[in-house]
């Protein structure tokens, strides 16, 4: 098919061509994928969440070159957005488990790590539901403002009062675990 068809036909949701496309890249992305993901459910999440998007922002594509070059840049970047996004997720809790580590005996550690478990999640608990999930697809699943809105089709401005309203219940929920400092940090 020619480019300008399958550009055009992307931009106005035509589900041929969005299938077409979709059968003809995926199992490339995929492979390619792993050359920076050594996870292949990882690497087939991403390249699926990929088309997701890409069915959803048709009319904000902008491509220049060719379809092919598009697609694989535009996965290889979320490949490494994930990557960094696992390398912060990595190094927290590092820097959290050798704190606790260092002030504390294992044994008191385990337990105090089972008991704000509980309280975090008695606090994740507390939340409404939509608050909860624009929450989660915030800290949990790295997710930025933005694309949260976009998703549940919100403006910024609720996921941003969404994300305030959760971290104060949560900063209530967890004040008798840890001080204040760490808490402040941990839930910013």
């Amino acid at each position: 098919m020619e480019e300008k068809y399958l550009i055009a036909g992307l931009r106005n949701k035509d589900k041929t061509v969005f299938d077409f496309i979709f059968n003809y890249y995926y199992s490339g992305l995929c492979v390619y994928s792993l050359r920076y993901i050594s996870e292949k459910e990882t690497v087939e999440d991403i390249v699926q969440d990929f088309f997701v998007s890409l069915w959803l922002k048709n009319s904000q594509i902008i491509i220049t070159g060719s379809i092919k070059s598009y697609l694989f840049t535009s996965v290889k970047n979320r490949c490494f957005d994930y990557l960094k996004h696992h390398k912060v997720e990595e190094r927290f809790s590092k820097d959290i488990l050798q704190s606790v580590d260092d002030s504390e005996e294992n044994n008191f550690d385990l337990y105090v790590e089972t008991e704000l478990r509980e309280a975090i999640s008695a606090g994740l608990e507390k939340l409404q539901p939509r608050c909860r999930e624009i929450f989660e697809m915030s800290r949990f699943k790295g997710m930025k403002n933005q694309e949260i809105a976009e998703q549940l089709n919100i403006s910024k401005r609720t996921v941003e009062l969404q994300i305030s309203l959760a971290l104060k219940t949560l900063r209530l929920e967890l004040k008798d675990f840890l001080p204040a400092w760490l808490l402040i940090w941990l839930l910013r």
